[in-house]
């Protein structure tokens, strides 16, 4: 999973998702968060480069009990060792969610100045990068009802550890890599909002 560019202007967006003051419990995260991954991430080709870590069971799913940015910040530094301490075959990419603090986008923006400079801090600035998902995101320049917005949007606050070394062999495995963010939005303007809707109906709940 490659494909995520950095956050930009906040707003909240048509709500399609759990509402946050009703937490289930972590295990119904995680299987949000995979049912997401497997139904649009994958399912819509949001991202080319998902499927075969998914496959290969290379994605870590956390789920941070943080309730402030600060705890958020020290579960961040600590998955970001983690991930830059093991090797890829085991774990190429982290989705690190966070249900129980900055469930407001423009919050959650303004904190990944802070994951920045915990690269720097860590000396991992160049090595790993984070990239960003959110219920409510809203890319510059849109209307929360854009639904080209969804294809940054998860069910939970999310921050996504990649590795710089395996978005380079992606982008050389897919040379049209520049091309996908013009292309996830045509797909998701002609899935439009009920097509987004029903992509994460699920008889779990």
């Amino acid at each position: 999973m490659h494909c995520c560019p950095a956050a930009t202007t906040g707003g909240r967006g048509p709500g399609i998702m759990r509402i946050m003051n009703a937490l289930p419990d972590d295990d119904t995260v995680i299987a949000d968060t995979r049912l997401w991954l497997e139904r649009a991430v994958i399912g819509l080709n949001l991202c080319p480069f998902a499927k075969a870590v998914h496959q290969k069971g290379q994605v870590r799913f956390v789920v941070s009990q943080a309730h402030d940015p600060q705890a958020l910040a020290e579960d961040l530094a600590r998955e970001l060792q983690h991930l830059a301490a093991v090797p890829s075959e085991q774990t190429d990419t982290t989705l690190l969610v966070h249900p129980r603090v900055l469930q407001d986008f423009p919050d959650y923006n303004d904190f990944l100045d802070v994951a920045d400079a915990l690269l720097d801090q860590l000396g991992l600035e160049g090595v790993l990068q984070v990239a960003s998902f959110h219920p409510d995101y809203r890319f510059e320049g849109t209307g929360p009802d854009d639904v080209g917005n969804c294809s940054n949007r998860s069910p939970w606050p999310t921050l996504h550890l990649l590795r710089e070394d395996s978005i380079e062999r992606a982008v050389l495995a897919f040379p049209d890599a520049a091309e996908i963010y013009e292309r996830n939005i045509e797909t998701l303007e002609s899935l439009g909002w009920e097509g987004w809707r029903k992509l994460h109906t699920d008889s779990r709940h």
